[in-house]
């Protein structure tokens, strides 16, 4: 850890400023439709490579890597089950169990040293590998917590009682819902847990190639021999791939729609916004990578925005309701809470 004293508060204080940001960036969204997603996913990557843009401006164009952009492809992979998430299992228990999934993955690949990365040596492994089984055990609470998300329902009050054209025609009486909409309530919480659970496990992934980069930037048989040390650099190339390869999926859903892609204008500014919340975040990640390591910022950050999404949904959406469910989210929390403090101060 670096000895510059100004590093600690600045890493703080960007791990702070990314758990907010992290735990609220989808509540712009909450009130619009966004159908399947894939439409709100091309919209919030197109805002975040306008973020990357700007950013790569200030740092002067640092050189771009283009393994780094992997990391990007596997976020926007990720990233597409988002919306079906929320809308089965809501908001703030989405975001709980992918943080949860997200943190294990991540504090798995730097410990061990997985895909190639150095592997991170901690002072006190027992205290580390402490906080990685208290993971587990709040992702396994999480599980039992029942999130009330209203299903998307059409009204048949305004379907005419005559109507020309009737005979023999077999319509969507849904046409504008989205196939998550049509999922059986039975199946809707086994899928959004699923999803969220893959998502997490993705989202573990994404810092995979800058650390690649950054650990071999040491050998000089490396072919990235040199490369930058300072996390903030690879965001242009990281954001290009998210952006790149949510336009790949949004053109492959475009042919399979036939071209008639479904299309929500109501929410392109919400979701402009929310892909600038989730940017600025990230770039405060990649500060706090830089000023404390990952292996002390990856839990802290990841732990937190779960805890925010909750309150969300607490206060605000009622998504969850219900005593049993208040206290399970608080024993989930402060189990995810301990873990994350315990797998920081291992290092320390």
């Amino acid at each position: 850890m670096s000895s510059n004293g100004t590093d600690l508060p600045i890493g703080y204080l960007s791990s702070s400023v990314a758990i907010l940001l992290y735990g609220s960036n989808f509540v712009p969204l909450k009130k619009y439709d966004t159908g399947d997603g894939m439409f709100l996913q091309w919209v919030l990557c197109a805002a975040i490579w306008l973020v990357a843009l700007v950013v790569n401006l200030v740092l002067h164009c640092p050189k771009f890597w283009p393994f780094a952009m992997l990391g990007g492809c596997i976020w926007a992979t990720g990233n597409i089950a988002v919306v079906p998430i929320i809308k089965t299992i809501g908001l703030g228990l989405g975001i709980l169990i992918w943080g949860s999934f997200n943190a294990l993955t991540g504090w798995a690949s730097s410990r061990f040293g997985w895909f190639g990365m150095d592997a991170e040596e901690v002072s006190r492994p027992l205290l580390n590998y402490t906080g990685a089984g208290l993971s587990v055990v709040s992702a396994f609470i999480f599980l039992f917590i029942k999130s009330e998300v209203p299903s998307s329902t059409c009204s048949m009050d305004t379907t005419p009682l005559i109507a020309e054209q009737a005979i023999n025609t077999a319509q969507d009486p849904c046409p504008g819902n989205s196939w998550v909409d049509k999922v059986p309530a039975v199946y809707r919480r086994i899928l959004g847990c699923s999803l969220a659970v893959i998502s997490g496990i993705l989202y573990g992934s994404t810092f995979v190639p800058i650390i690649y980069i950054k650990d071999h930037s040491k050998r000089n048989d490396s072919i990235y021999a040199g490369a930058s040390q300072y996390d903030l650099d690879y965001v242009f190339a990281h954001f290009s791939g998210i952006f790149l390869t949510s336009t790949i999926y949004f053109l492959a859903y475009c042919m399979i729609m036939k071209n008639s892609p479904k299309l929500y204008p109501e929410a392109v500014l919400p979701g402009l916004l929310s892909g600038v919340l989730w940017a600025v975040a990230t770039c405060c990640w990649f500060v706090a990578n830089h000023s404390l390591s990952a292996v002390v910022s990856f839990p802290i950050i990841t732990a937190g925005p779960g805890f925010i999404a909750a309150l969300w949904g607490v206060f605000v959406f009622k998504e969850i309701q219900g005593l049993q469910n208040y206290l399970l989210t608080m024993l989930a929390f402060c189990t995810i809470l301990t873990g994350a403090l315990c797998t920081a101060f291992s290092k320390i």
